[in-house]
């Protein structure tokens, strides 16, 4: 029998990963819905003083970078690569557990996000125009505190500044895609290839730009692009640390389940062999073991009598 791998494509293998992972992708859904739910609610509407518009009277202005093209910066542009990787390697381990991987990290990321940004209410900068859209800011006598007249939906999205989404779910989409390059192209083998990490670093350098253009558009502090950067890098590293080796590991290419696939087969592959080997042994000894006819059984043992008869003979003659 041969040692060889087995194919592992989607249409051999896939139908069997998916059942193994029904309850991840469960859960996935879980997570989508969350995250709407979160949307959905008021965030906590912090109190914002006379005393503080000097910090949130930066001009409003529209997204560089839109709401819809946050997904397919951190989202598709990688699973295209992914799936890219899959059209040449046929691995369906590797397709599935990085597609996996990278919707765990950035559904988690966003729940996270999301779930903060509605406890914390932070401003915006932008937060003057956005509480008075006429210009004519109006306090409460005795707090004075903001008392708004601008668009109600604007106003809450005003308060949901920290931390950054936008920065989040870049870092956390391009993030697991820089970590799964790094595998691919064994960047950290010691054998000193620097040019590797240029494309290793380069969805971060996207991932950092996304998050330059929320300050320049007036919509984050930097401490929201900042921790939502941090935030969404960590979730990315943890979610793929579950499915793959470290890029420095030897077995950095592929998923960990796509490892033990392998060694589950070439034991069994062995074992197979082993009692082959073992029945074809046992056959062999059975043939060559050398036992007596009947005829020549019958032989041997009157040769073991005769001696006693001839005693016993000897003895009767005696006594006569």
């Amino acid at each position: 029998m041969t040692d060889l791998v087995p194919s592992l494509t989607l249409r051999s293998h896939g139908a069997s990963v998916a059942r193994f992972h029904v309850y991840d992708w469960l859960i996935l859904v879980g997570l989508i819905v969350t995250d709407g739910l979160l949307n959905l609610i008021e965030p906590f509407h912090r109190f914002v003083g006379r005393d503080m518009m000097t910090d949130l009277r930066y001009p409003m202005k529209g997204n560089t970078v839109p709401f819809w093209a946050v997904p397919i910066i951190g989202i598709v542009g990688p699973m295209i690569i992914i799936t890219g990787i899959y059209f040449k390697k046929r691995n369906v381990y590797d397709f599935h557990h990085a597609i996996l991987g990278i919707l765990y990290s950035v559904l988690i990321t966003a729940v996270i996000t999301d779930a903060i940004k509605d406890a914390v209410g932070r401003p915006r900068p932008d937060f003057f125009w956005r509480c008075f859209p006429d210009g004519k800011d109006i306090y409460d006598n005795v707090t004075l505190g903001v008392i708004c007249h601008g668009e109600k939906s604007v106003i809450k999205e005003g308060h949901k500044s920290f931390p950054s989404g936008h920065t989040s779910w870049s870092f956390a989409g391009l993030g697991f895609c820089s970590w799964y390059l790094a595998g691919k192209l064994t960047a950290f083998d010691r054998k000193g290839h620097v040019g590797k990490l240029c494309i290793v670093f380069a969805p971060l350098l996207l991932a950092a730009m996304v998050a330059v253009s929320r300050v320049d558009d007036y919509w984050h502090h930097w401490q929201d692009v900042f921790t939502g950067g941090f935030l969404g890098l960590t979730v990315a590293t943890f979610c793929y640390l579950q499915f793959f080796p470290l890029p420095s590991d030897i077995n950095t290419i592929w998923p960990h389940a796509y490892h033990s696939e392998v060694l589950n087969f070439r034991n069994s592959n062995r074992n197979s062999q082993t009692g082959i080997n073992r029945l074809t042994t046992n056959n062999i000894e059975m043939e060559s073991t050398s036992y007596p006819s009947p005829q020549n059984a019958s032989t041997h043992s009157e040769r073991d009598t005769n001696p006693i008869l001839d005693n016993m003979e000897a003895g009767r003659r005696e006594v006569l």
